[in-house]
């Protein structure tokens, strides 16, 4: 009998309360899930959402200090503004489109605008608590997953006005969570930079910023050899610090309403497109974007009326105005640019003229190349049709900019271990390049070189990042490598090459190290695969009595269908995190100058050494057995 077709009737459509829609498309509400090795990762939305509020709080003139407590799993937030009205504690985390940003009297310029935040973090919870604190009085409730659990009646007491809301994240949404302290404290540092005066208690930590956007780019930069001091300009509803230093690639931080557009948006593109026409007026000469705009690095901050986001996770922002019906978002920057800007050049002759150098110079080189890079972009055009080195997927993060869709290219060294891969990866989002064996050391070299190496040139296209990061295919780019001597060396030798060519692509947190097991303990029973010595001790306390215990010398080593789940749900990744201690050009000299010794030493000490668990190993695997 032929299948019939599903009835679609009346009993068809359901109606799904608040908090079942929430667990059931969260990807809606905080975009990805992901497992907090990523810094857009759901469980930081999270903390952001909340957050958030009491940065609303703040800026309305009502609490100067918000501490932030994150343990393992835990998340609490005490903030010092007015406290949630006594009688609304409930509604305004359990009820949808319910809060005090409807009133645009009560909240001018906030962040949270449509009342959802909040109940998102409620029903993604296993627990979750929160607690007014106002004139005397107090109110407390409990939910988990969004289901009140406890409902305290209101008591006194002596604790000053304020909220306190306390989460855990439910494991069973996001898998295998945990908390990155550096993702967190990047956070914490951004709100601290937007809101100056306001402190910021991270798990006893104090962040204070009482220069802004000037304070962030010090904080990013190598302030040892930028070209120039940073400018730093502030007016109403509008901020912005600029410099120039010796890196490749643009980098820019942008933010609306005390809120980090990761994406940018209408205000960011307004500030590339103002550089460029500034600068062409006050040097009165008719420079390309991309000379003006290369190693440039610079943060815009404005405060908009209503502002409009391209999704709930407000990462892009779409207003094309300032406020409803008033000025255009790219006159309103222009405008406040050139004022500022043309008087400080003028001012500054120095910086005016350090600033025509560096322009000069990037001229310079960029006729210089134009030779080197038409004949690479043909090769690549003709290697692309045959390119055996990269095994694509089908859907590309440039196809649509989905930002709760991952996509991945695995970089991998020889034909095993990319074999073993591509015959386990999910074809739709997972690609897989293939290195013919170590990478040219390029410490110190020009960029000439990522066009005249041909598997750095095909690297470079795979990717898609030559005119920087707003066509990049991957979400994570992925180094796949052996936990081995050569491994690691190769490991340093990529991270050599977008350290010194792409650093945009690390510092935006796109650069990963796969995780794979060095250890397989089972019996006839259970399989436990094991990612360190500690690990492997535990798992053999757990089988007991000698299981088989295999080590994985290589990727190679592990089988296709064993390796899908390497890669799949349950991936491990180590994120590469810049933070301000990390300073690209000592980093570079320090493990691929000529100091052999020192990065040979690295290297070692951060190997898993085999002689250090020979006796604990069975001799073989019949005799564990």
């Amino acid at each position: 009998m032929a299948n019939q077709e599903p009835k679609y009737s009346e009993e068809s459509i359901r109606s799904l309360d608040w908090k079942e829609h929430i667990r059931l498309r969260p990807g809606m509400y905080i975009g990805k899930l992901g497992d907090g090795s990523s810094p857009d990762d759901g469980i930081y939305v999270l903390v952001k959402e909340i957050i958030d509020n009491s940065i609303d709080e703040h800026m309305m003139g009502h609490g100067k200090k918000i501490e932030v407590t994150i343990s393992e799993n835990r998340v609490e937030i005490r903030d010092y503004g007015r406290g949630i009205p006594l009688g609304k504690v409930i509604d305004c985390v359990s009820k949808i489109n319910t809060g005090g940003k409807y009133d645009s009297g009560a909240f001018q310029k906030s962040v949270g605008l449509n009342g959802v935040g909040t109940k998102a973090v409620n029903a993604l919870s296993t627990y979750f608590s929160v607690q007014s604190f106002r004139d005397g009085k107090t109110k407390h409730a409990e939910f988990s997953k969004g289901e009140i659990v406890n409902d305290h009646k209101e008591s006194k007491t002596d604790e000053k006005n304020g909220t306190r809301i306390v989460f855990e994240p439910d494991g069973t949404i996001f898998k295998n969570y945990r908390f990155i302290p550096e993702y967190l404290i990047e956070q914490v540092w951004n709100y601290a930079f937007l809101n100056s005066g306001l402190s910021i208690q991270y798990n006893g930590q104090t962040y204070l910023s009482k220069n802004g956007l000037k304070d962030l780019l010090e904080r990013k930069v190598d302030t040892e050899t930028i070209l120039y001091p940073i400018m730093h300009f502030r007016e109403p509803d509008f901020e912005v610090a600029i410099t120039h230093g010796h890196q490749y690639g643009e980098e820019y931080y942008s933010f609306v309403n005390g809120q980090f557009t990761t994406q940018g948006g209408t205000h960011l593109s307004a500030l590339k497109e103002s550089v460029v026409k500034v600068l062409r007026d006050f040097y009165k000469k008719d420079f390309d974007p991309a000379d003006v705009r290369t190693s440039i690095t610079a943060a815009i901050a404005v405060r908009v009326q209503e502002p409009v986001f391209e999704s709930q996770t407000k990462t892009k922002l779409g207003s094309t105005e300032i406020a409803p019906g008033g000025q255009g978002m790219r006159s309103f920057v222009m405008e406040n640019l050139s004022k500022v800007l043309d008087n400080y050049l003028h001012k500054n002759p120095a910086t005016a003229e350090a600033l025509l150098k560096k322009i000069l110079q990037n001229e310079r080189e960029r006729k210089d190349m134009a030779g080197v890079r038409k004949l690479a972009q043909q090769r690549a055009k003709k290697a692309n049709l045959h390119n055996k080195k990269l095994r694509d997927c089908r859907i590309h993060l440039n196809d649509n900019r989905d930002e709760k869709f991952d996509t991945t290219i695995f970089i991998t060294e020889g034909d095993s271990a990319s074999g073993s891969i591509t015959k386990s990866r999910n074809v739709e989002h997972q690609a897989v390049f293939s290195l013919r064996g170590k990478p040219l050391n390029c410490f110190g070299l020009k960029k000439k070189i990522v066009y005249e190496n041909e598997e750095f040139n095909l690297l470079q296209h795979a990717l898609d990042i030559e005119e920087g990061l707003d066509n990049l295919r991957f979400n994570k780019v992925v180094i796949a490598t052996d936990a081995d001597v050569d491994g690691m060396h190769i490991r340093l030798l990529l991270m050599t090459f977008f350290l010194q060519f792409f650093p945009d692509l690390v510092r935006n947190g796109h650069v990963y190290i796969l995780q794979t097991p060095l250890f397989r303990v089972r019996n006839k029973k259970e399989t436990i695969y094991c990612y360190s010595d500690e690990e492997r001790q535990k798992a053999i306390r757990k089988l007991g009595h000698k299981p088989e215990i295999t080590r994985f010398k290589g990727l190679g080593e592990i089988s296709p269908e064993e390796f899908e789940r390497f890669i799949g749900e349950d991936m491990r990744l180590e994120p590469i995190i810049l933070t301000k201690e990390t300073s690209i050009d000592k980093l570079l000299k320090y493990y691929m100058g000529k100091n052999t010794p020192e990065r040979q030493e690295f290297i070692i000490d951060n190997l898993y050494i085999e002689k250090d668990i020979a006796e604990e190993l069975p001799a073989t695997e019949e005799e564990a057995a």
